[in-house]
């Protein structure tokens, strides 16, 4: 007999980014019995190697991976047929349990032994708002029995007939012959059945399941002509009831609800493609005829009444005449709205009515092929993967130029012969209206209008650590005043966007879930540092200062939100004391903060906060001491130079910033939090050691794959040349 109790079957495609939100709140440790069956349906992402991951450190988790993708319904009857519990429960790959949720059913399970448990869910929306189930009541009025059956309850088939909300008895489920089908709304030609009939139903008034509205949303929320395919798992339902005569009972309900779904798909109109509501109608009439049971009465609620009535008829020009005077009516509203937004937003980008009106004439004329916008931090000049991108599209698609926009006081520190404009005017109106390729590491200010037509590339500026985009919603000390409606507004302007490794990624597609392409190709300012020559490192260690001989450790310390002005995480002067004259300390301070004047000894400390070029000093550099700053992952690329963390205050980050990953369980090199382990790293060679090399090589092939040399080439070649990634 087995000794698996549930086993959790999770069907896996498309979501690097919420897995292992999944697979964690599944894998509680106090729930024995318990086995998960990933089975991954050849998902185009990262998700395989997330879940060989878990599988190599939980023993409870079983991965397959198929050769090909099968769908939804397929991958579950791939989980089922490996399954042992006595309990099965289909799980969907992006939502996620509810805390204590997995002990709840567990307890449910063994205290009432039923068929099928029914649990209550709650939806989580990309915004931050989770709300309980708008029928939740039909789990408490009238009161339920521990157990009972559904003629006893039909008010059950309201509820949401989904595979994610039952875990459904292994046996009872084979002993039906049920299997998902294939198509759109597999679920239900299993979940009905199954409610019909068992003899023991079980409810659980607890919200267990958090259903995740991602904002791309469920397949099934996009328009084609899949939506057909509900016809086909409805007749499957009552040819289910054909076979089995004690579910005759339930056959007025069963029509009800099957007339119910389809008016809902019908009435989405982002679902049934225009073109096809009259024959998705059509459908409707005959699916209606043909299982109308006998003596079926109308519906009470009058509307709904009529809607019948119509679709007996197969008079679909009836029925959408009335919607179609309210969709052009909102249509209209909508439309002027839009068009008012854009006059402001124009008036606003150009600063007063002539430069506006001087910005409109613009957005009226054709877009320049060859011209490309460029950008950095904010505008504060030339630097980081967009400078790198603007050397290698100079080189391969040298038919489109490239314009750089600099705020004003940083257009004197331009290279000599990079065209650019200041920002705010006439000359970056004029740019931004008719340019047809935008970079930025850094999105572009809101009021600009995004024409149709011009292509966005957002390349980020570093690997994310520390939480972004959405996942700030959950620390509001570093999110402080965030409109995160209005950063995803942003992020809709982006066509692409470069991810330099896979952890980037996965924050990526949770943090900012919107319709770019993800360019997996490395980060193209670190090219350079796979290119890098002693003789290289040599000129820039003379340019700096840096005398022959001397080992030079780059300090490169973070910005944090709970600290208003740059402070040293230890004493300086004191360290470099204790290493002796051997060494020489760059201090690199975040560009949120001011370069000022520190009263430090300049012989020992260089303080490099104003250097322009930060790929400069970790080329010129030997050693890196970094706490939480994205520098650790560009400086891993080096792979003879040592990293040691310095994080005094780790606790506290993690607490208020949130992280990706735990970096003490996984760091570059040395993981140091006190100034006596900082000092030794150095003075006893331990972060030249064995140790901290072994660290260095696993973090490098974690979260370097990409980086070789040759990043921004395959940027340009995907957006200005138009060729698909290898």
């Amino acid at each position: 007999m087995s000794s698996v109790f549930l086993s959790v079957i999770v069907p896996v495609h498309g979501v690097q980014g919420y897995l292992r939100q999944c697979l964690d709140s599944i894998l509680s440790p106090g729930c024995p019995g318990l086995e998960v069956i990933a089975i991954d349906d050849k998902s185009p992402d990262g998700c395989g190697a997330i879940l060989d991951e878990y599988a190599l450190r939980d023993p409870r988790v079983r991965v397959v991976h198929l050769e090909e993708n099968v769908g939804l319904g397929e991958a579950r009857n791939v989980g089922l047929s490996l399954a042992t519990g006595e309990y099965v429960w289909f799980f969907d790959s992006d939502d996620y349990a509810a805390d204590g949720a997995m002990a709840s059913v567990y307890d449910r399970l063994h205290e009432t032994k039923p068929d099928v448990l029914i649990f209550d869910y709650a939806r989580a929306y990309w915004h931050g708002k989770v709300q309980r189930s708008v029928i939740n009541k039909l789990f408490r009025e009238p009161p339920a029995p521990d157990v009972f059956a559904l003629k006893d309850r039909p008010s059950v088939l309201q509820l949401m007939m989904t595979a994610w909300n039952k875990a459904i008895r292994r046996e009872f489920l084979l002993d039906l012959g049920l299997k998902f089908s294939g198509g759109y709304y597999e679920d239900i030609n299993v979940t009905y059945p199954i409610l019909m009939a068992a003899d023991k139903l079980s409810l659980l008034d607890d919200v267990v399941y958090i259903y995740r509205q991602r904002r791309r949303g469920a397949i099934t929320r996009t328009g084609g002509k899949k939506h057909f395919d509900a016809f086909k798992q409805y007749e499957r339902i009552f040819a289910f009831m054909d076979k089995h005569p004690e579910t005759d009972q339930y056959r007025p309900l069963m029509f009800d609800r099957t007339m119910w779904h389809l008016l809902i798909i019908l009435g989405r109109g982002d679902r049934v493609l225009p073109e096809d509501r009259a024959r998705f109608f059509s459908e409707m009439s005959r699916i209606y005829t043909k299982f109308r049971p006998r003596g079926h009465a109308l519906p009470e609620d009058a509307p709904l009444a009529a809607k019948y009535k119509l679709i007996e008829k197969n008079n679909y020009r009836a029925f959408a005449l009335s919607k179609q005077v309210n969709e052009r009516r909102l249509s209209a509203r909508q439309q002027l709205r839009k068009g008012r937004k854009q006059v402001r937003r124009a008036l606003s980008f150009a600063k007063g009515k002539a430069n506006g009106l001087y910005y409109r004439v613009q957005l009226r004329l054709p877009i320049d092929p060859n011209l490309a916008v460029y950008a950095a931090y904010w505008y504060r000049g030339y630097a980081c993967n967009p400078a790198a991108i603007y050397e290698t599209q100079r080189e391969l698609a040298p038919h489109v130029k490239g314009v750089w926009v600099v705020r004003r006081g940083a257009h004197k520190d331009m290279p000599e012969g990079v065209p650019h404009v200041v920002a705010g005017t006439r000359a970056h109106a004029r740019l931004m209206a008719r340019a047809k390729y935008f970079v930025n590491n850094v999105n572009f200010v809101d009021d600009p209008v995004k024409r149709r037509g011009q292509i966005h590339v957002q390349t980020q500026h570093g690997t994310p650590l520390k939480k972004m985009g959405l996942d700030q919603m959950d620390y509001p000390v570093s999110a402080g005043d965030m409109d995160f409606k209005e950063l995803i507004m942003r992020a809709d302007r982006w066509d692409f966007l470069v991810s330099s490794n896979p952890l980037s990624s996965e924050a990526w597609d949770r943090g900012f879930p919107c319709s770019y392409e993800m360019l997996e190709v490395g980060y193209p300012r670190n090219d350079r540092l796979v290119r890098a020559t002693e003789a290289e490192k040599a000129k820039l260690r003379a340019e700096l200062g840096i005398k022959p001989g001397v080992k030079a450790i780059l300090y490169t310390p973070t910005h944090r939100d709970y600290m208003k002005r740059f402070v040293p995480q230890f004493d300086l002067v004191e360290f470099m004391k204790r290493l002796g004259p051997d060494y020489v300390l760059l201090l690199r301070a975040h560009y949120f903060y001011k370069p000022k004047k520190r009263g430090l000894p300049e012989d020992r400390i260089i303080d490099v906060s104003g250097y322009p070029t930060v790929e400069d000093l970790m080329i010129a550099s030997d050693a890196l001491i970094t706490d939480y700053s994205s520098i650790m992952f560009d400086y891993a690329v080096l792979e003879d130079r040592p990293i040691v963390i310095y994080a005094n205050d780790w606790d506290t980050y993690k607490r208020t910033r949130g992280v990706n990953f735990d970096l003490s369980d996984h760091p570059p090199g040395l993981f140091t939090q006190t100034e006596d382990e900082l000092s030794d790293a150095f003075l006893t060679n331990a972060a030249w050691s064995s140790t901290a090399a072994k660290s260095r090589v696993e973090f490098r092939a974690r979260f370097c794959p990409w980086d070789n040399g040759h990043a921004a080439e395959r940027v340009v070649r995907r957006v200005y040349l138009n060729q698909p990634l290898p």
